[in-house]
């Protein structure tokens, strides 16, 4: 599937508003993986590096990997850690990494919240080589979209956004069951020995937050013109605070295949 471009605005809203991880999640992902300071992570998929930018402190370096130009602008310009280096390309250019890196490189290969842009499979097979001895690919599920939780506030934004965008939204972004259990099927099938770790926290949203996380998720294309957008913020307000506090549930799941 051929990723929708997230330059331009949609990288700012991005970078401020997409949800970061809590120190479990990057535990978690060395835990499993048997990080050190020795290694190397290739974080694909980066976006403007929040999984990139927690990983540094606990490996030895890590490349952010992405098509979007402006996302790893906006990466860079975020990133203070020394031992981080961004790289423009997407899943078909892991073969070639192979190449400039040499075999078993690097200690894991992560892909958070983007492994729905990517052909899974041939991604599970081509990272294999790149991988030392017991090194990982890790697919991080980052909760689920603001817009199709389990609560009430969830399905009121929801409505906003059918309006807005004039369609139904049913696209889960790969945090559903089946994509899931899709996912480690195919990590298994491709030889490598699953596990799954999660976390689990909550926090309390404002709309702020929530219009912003809704513009981070949508093309340029997409974006209401900037005269509208206070209209729309207003417009969600109005939907959502019937049933504030807005309080989020985030699941994050880390299903790892080592090898």
């Amino acid at each position: 599937m051929t990723a929708p471009a997230f330059g331009g605005e949609v990288s700012e809203y991005y970078q401020r508003f997409r949800r970061g991880y809590p120190p479990e999640v990057a535990d978690a992902l060395v835990s499993a993986c048997g990080l050190t300071r020795d290694d190397v992570v290739l974080d694909l998929g980066c976006g403007t590096g929040q999984l990139t930018r927690a990983l540094a402190p606990r490996t030895g370096a890590v490349l952010g990997m992405d098509p979007e130009p402006d996302m790893l602008a906006e990466a860079r310009r975020a990133t203070a850690e020394p031992n981080v280096s961004w790289l423009l390309g997407a899943d078909t250019d892991v073969p070639a990494l192979t190449t400039a890196l040499g075999p078993g490189r690097l200690g894991a290969v992560t892909v958070a919240q983007a492994l729905h842009w990517m052909d899974h499979e041939r991604l599970f097979a081509t990272a294999r080589p790149l991988l030392r001895a017991v090194g990982g690919v890790v697919v991080v599920t980052n909760g689920e979209p603001l817009w199709l939780q389990d609560a009430a506030w969830s399905a009121a934004l929801r409505q906003v956004l059918s309006d807005q965008l004039g369609v139904p939204l049913h696209r889960t972004c790969g945090t559903d069951t089946a994509s899931q259990e899709r996912y480690r099927d195919a990590l298994s099938a491709a030889g490598y020995a699953v596990d799954l770790r999660v976390v689990d926290y909550s926090a309390t949203l404002t709309v702020e937050e929530i219009v912003g996380g809704v513009f981070s998720a949508m093309s340029p294309e997409q974006l209401p013109p900037p005269a509208s957008r206070p209209g729309f913020a207003d417009r969600v307000r109005r939907a959502v605070e019937p049933h504030g506090p807005v309080v989020e549930h985030v699941r994050i799941r880390i299903l790892t295949g080592v090898h």
